[in-house]
């Protein structure tokens, strides 16, 4: 698992956003081949899909071969509900790019059987090859979807009941009103997430501090389902350094530092981040190789130094020689 930091929500979106751009490229998806994009909702993401869409203006990555599923939607919430999540999707991503509507996965919270609802969304994953990359949120109590604590880290597309904590935290998508937020809703489990070939999370802010630090520096528990990251061979989580503040000072040092030695191997990307974070990177990485040249420049002198001290060492003994051998006789 990796936990890249930066320095507030706006760089967080910028580096995931550029992230997500990136694998798609890099799959070079096709009708045939598509790339099977996993995705949530909420204001964690809101950041990552307005980036995405400037990507996408600026002809930076195409969304037509990108095939999507979305995390959870709420149930007995009409399909054009500004606050169904469907809505929410077309409003922030949806209708800026390329991606055709026969491509887009939501659940159907007004599904006359919700069960059957479940099982055929985990049935079109499956078709769909699986999904290559999930991009998720959390909630401060550390639930990840709608797997609110306590569910099963096995768990798959299901119904679920909302923790009173999520419902007083979507409130302010509802005015402030809890009694006007849905009790129920439809949402992947943790092993559908988890089966994605690749994880990104995005977490920001210090109310999200105590959930990321049980999931960096505890074990796997369902009381926080978002801590069944580690065991996913290629987790990845992008925070601020407010979700950081419950953390110890030794863990934030130590991802930093891998982040640091991979740029020192690889040299810095330009994640879209602000200009002088980006030119600070390039500084730094010119000033480890100037670091390097030095170092290899002094081994090489000092082999020099050792070369001719041998060649001293040689020519006195040399020297010495003769002065002995007539002694000896």
């Amino acid at each position: 698992m990796r936990l890249i930091v930066r320095q507030d929500y706006e760089e967080v979106s910028a580096y995931a956003a550029y992230y997500v751009k990136e694998r798609i490229n890099q799959f070079q998806p096709t009708k045939q081949r598509p790339f099977v994009l996993g995705l949530p909702t909420g204001s964690s993401p809101i950041g990552v899909y307005h980036k995405l869409v400037e990507f996408y203006n600026a002809g930076e990555v195409s969304f037509e071969h990108v095939v999507t599923f979305n995390m959870d939607e709420y149930v007995g919430l009409p399909r054009d509900h500004p606050q169904s999540y469907r809505a929410f999707m077309w409003k922030h991503l949806f209708q800026h790019v390329n991606i055709k509507k026969e491509n887009v996965h939501i659940l159907d919270g007004n599904a006359e059987n919700l069960d059957e609802e479940c099982r055929k969304f985990e049935a079109e994953i499956a078709k769909s090859g699986g999904i290559e990359l999930f991009l998720g949120g959390i909630g401060p109590d550390g639930h990840i979807a709608f797997n609110e604590p306590g569910s099963s880290l096995t768990s798959r597309t299901r119904v679920k009941t909302l923790a009173y904590e999520t419902i007083i935290a979507n409130a302010r998508f509802f005015g402030g009103d809890v009694t006007r937020v849905p009790k129920l809703a439809l949402t992947v489990g943790v092993a559908t997430v988890m089966d994605a070939r690749e994880v990104v999370l995005v977490i920001t802010g210090a109310h999200k501090s105590l959930a990321l630090a049980k999931c960096i520096e505890e074990g796997v528990n369902h009381m926080w389902t978002v801590s069944a990251i580690q065991m996913h061979p290629k987790g990845l989580i992008v925070c601020d350094e407010d979700a950081t503040l419950e953390l110890h000072v030794k863990t934030v040092k130590y991802f930093k530092s891998i982040e640091h030695v991979h740029h020192s191997i690889i040299g810095p990307h330009n994640l879209g981040l602000q200009g002088n974070l980006l030119r600070n990177m390039v500084d730094t990485n010119q000033a480890a190789k100037r670091r390097r040249r030095l170092m290899l420049q002094s081994l090489l002198n000092n082999d020099d130094d050792e070369d001719k001290d041998d060649q001293q060492i040689s020519s006195s003994e040399s020297s010495d020689e003769g002065p002995n051998k007539r002694r000896r006789s």
